[in-house]
């Protein structure tokens, strides 16, 4: 047995101990017995596997006395019909051949039939057999095949319900801000969550160097004082395509850094084709110029892009060519006129290109041919009201469209004309809430908005193929804008309107994602040492003029820390134009130049003759600035006398003044 004695250490001083840093001296070890661990675990395994035989023996008997029991019937008849009169058969005979014939010939009668080297042969096959059929511990009997059955049983159940895979268990919550989360986008392997809001920010999360504090790793404003619309990682996930309210649309590497942007081309060239970019819109008229509504990659070309916009476009772009894009889809009107495009996507294989519009068509062209639609639907939805999502099923046949007049369709591409199913009541306040599949495509998922206190933004999720709302999630107070489930971790993030952007998984079902943060503990915060001031040390000045000796300032940080006073940060002054609800110190729009002079008017609107004679008799009585020095030239004040003006009643036309 392996001993660990610890009095042959022995006992050292325990001050010395202490002061080294140990403090298990002076304890004895457990003593472990390797040889009596072993004998036990033998014995517990020959135990088991005497139970075993012993179950599986009187199951081999159960089964032979079933399997002979018509002929035991028939034995005996035969017995009784011997022990009649002129049989020479003993009852005891009797029960012994009617044994003989449940079990067979006895051990003994099978040894004497044979020769005796025939039976030591035997006999030891057989002990041979046994040994090589029981070595070790076997499993229970039906024990690998009920666990099988319990897996097919369960798998079974899970396909015939679907609610069963929806992954809700469990939820996290990410803080992006206090307003609407517009934009959410995850990269294809799972490890980066990407939110985008109203409040300009856009915010990168890494699950796996997360902890349970669930903070942002990098924040920033790629596109300065514009709401993020749309955020999208690439094919590969080494780029982000990033869409707001402005015109040009940019590309940011992982770290968000940027890559690419579309460049301006020239505001006054009306021919769409001809123009360079999506250019600024002056004024309240949609044209050229006007603001981007949504974009997406290239399912299988990772520099390709596509953007539409409110100057009636759809583009599609090269990222390694920014000057120029690459083709120009423009929607149309039953008469042939333009029409804005609100939503835009591609379908799985890359080949087809879909656009949603404000007269609520769908149009989907042949990514190949720009110039006429390849299907197309005028009456989707209402006319007027945004559609605001496109996305095709994993299979490729069927289009999915949430529009702005609160209703859900699912459209088979080959039969355009009439929607498969539809599903109303789905209130949308926001011209991106979206939808999408689950990872088998057969749920739809969309969400729904509230006004300000009137309930609890839901996630509904949509049986494919009868339309029959299976499950909804009550989310949190608030609409919910933004939704997504990605197919390798099988979890769903939520974008919510106030500022929450949440992670629902499961720990069976899911993969990695939110299950590698949530099990890691907050790391502990370090005291600002911004709160102490610069210790200047002088070693050779004189004692009167040395500064004491700084002690430690631990306990004092900390202190200061949770003064709420002092710990207090303040808001840096804001460059530039205004944001976040403040506005700048020095406007550059008209409005935040009326804003900022109206706080500084202070003029006054009284009569201004009032305004001088409050001060008269105190000038009179005590005369100091003006009267003395004409109190000799001029000692009487002298007042202009106002002259009575012409009565022009008697006067000729041609001689009136004219006003």
């Amino acid at each position: 047995p392996l001993v660990a004695d610890a009095e042959m250490l022995g006992t050292p001083d325990p001050e010395l101990a202490a002061t080294m840093g140990f403090s298990g001296f002076g304890k004895k070890a457990r003593t472990f017995d390797l040889e009596a661990m072993f004998e036990q675990t033998r014995r517990t395994a020959v135990e088991r596997s005497r139970k075993v035989l012993e179950a599986r023996e009187r199951e081999k008997e159960d089964q032979t006395e079933k399997e002979f029991r018509i002929p035991c019937t028939d034995t005996s008849v035969s017995a009784s019909s011997a022990t009649g009169p002129g049989s020479t058969l003993t009852e005891r005979e009797a029960v012994r051949s009617e044994s003989e014939a449940l079990s067979g010939p006895s051990v003994q009668s099978q040894s004497s039939a044979k020769g005796p080297g025939e039976d030591t042969d035997d006999d030891d096959d057989d002990d041979d057999d046994d040994e090589e059929e029981f070595i070790g511990p076997p499993l229970p009997p039906g024990f690998k095949d009920s666990d099988d059955d319990n897996d097919n049983d369960d798998t079974e159940e899970e396909d015939n319900n679907p609610v069963k895979k929806i992954p809700d268990s469990h939820e996290i919550t990410l803080q992006h801000g206090t307003k609407t989360v517009s934009a959410l986008g995850l990269d294809p392997s799972g490890a980066r969550l990407i939110t985008g809001g109203y409040d300009y920010d856009v915010k990168f999360w890494d699950f796996a160097g997360m902890d349970a504090s669930l903070q942002a790793f990098r924040s920033l404003q790629p596109c300065e004082c514009h709401q993020i619309k749309s955020l999208q990682y690439s094919s590969t996930g080494d780029v982000i395509l990033v869409v707001s309210g402005n015109s040009q649309a940019k590309v940011l590497d992982r770290d968000g850094f940027p890559v690419m942007e579309c460049i301006k081309g020239d505001q006054y060239i009306v021919d769409m084709t001809n123009t360079k970019e999506i250019y600024f819109s002056f004024g309240f008229k949609t044209g050229p110029g006007a603001m981007l509504n949504s974009g997406c990659w290239h399912p299988k070309i990772k520099e390709e892009f596509l953007t539409c916009s409110n100057d009636g476009t759809v583009r599609t772009w090269d990222v390694n060519n920014e000057k120029k894009h690459k083709s120009v889809f423009k929607p149309r009107s039953v008469q042939g006129k333009r029409v804005i495009p609100t939503t835009c996507t591609y379908s799985r294989d890359g080949k087809l290109i879909a656009a949603g519009c404000q007269d609520g068509s769908i149009q989907i062209w042949d990514r190949n041919m720009s110039v006429h639609t390849k299907f197309h639907c005028r009456q989707a939805h209402a006319s007027g009201t945004d559609t605001s999502c496109l996305t095709f099923s994993y299979d490729g046949t069927v289009l999915a469209s949430r529009g702005g007049d609160d209703t859900l369709k699912l459209w088979d591409i080959r039969q355009f004309k009439k929607p498969l199913n539809s599903a109303d009541g789905l209130p949308s306040f926001f011209p991106m809430t979206d939808c999408c599949f689950s990872p088998d495509d057969k749920i739809l998922v969309t969400g729904t908005s509230v006004k300000k206190g009137g309930g609890s933004g839901k996630l509904f999720f949509f049986d494919r193929d009868t339309f029959q709302k299976l499950y909804e999630i009550e989310v949190t107070d608030a609409s919910v804008v933004r939704c997504l489930w990605h197919p390798k971790l099988n979890q769903i993030m939520v974008g919510t309107g106030n500022g929450l952007a949440k992670v629902y998984y499961d720990p069976v079902k899911s993969q990695r994602g939110a299950k590698l943060c949530v099990v890691k503990t907050k790391r502990k915060e370090r005291q600002a040492e911004t709160l102490t001031q610069d210790y200047i040390i002088t070693p050779h000045a004189l004692p009167m003029f040395r500064e004491p000796r700084q002690r430690s300032t631990r306990k004092q940080l900390e202190k200061d820390r949770l003064d709420p006073m002092k710990s207090h940060k303040p808001e840096p002054p804001v460059a530039g134009a205004g944001r976040g609800g403040r506005v700048g110190t020095h406007g550059v729009t008209l409005s935040s130049y009326i804003v900022k002079n109206i706080a500084l008017d202070k003029t006054d609107d009284s009569n201004p003759r009032e305004a001088i004679l409050r001060h008269a008799k105190e000038a009179e009585e005590n005369p100091y600035w003006v009267a003395p020095a004409y109190a000799k030239t001029q000692p009487k004040t002298v007042f202009a006398e106002v002259e009575p003006e012409d009565d022009e009643t008697d006067k000729p036309e041609w001689k009136k003044r004219k006003i």
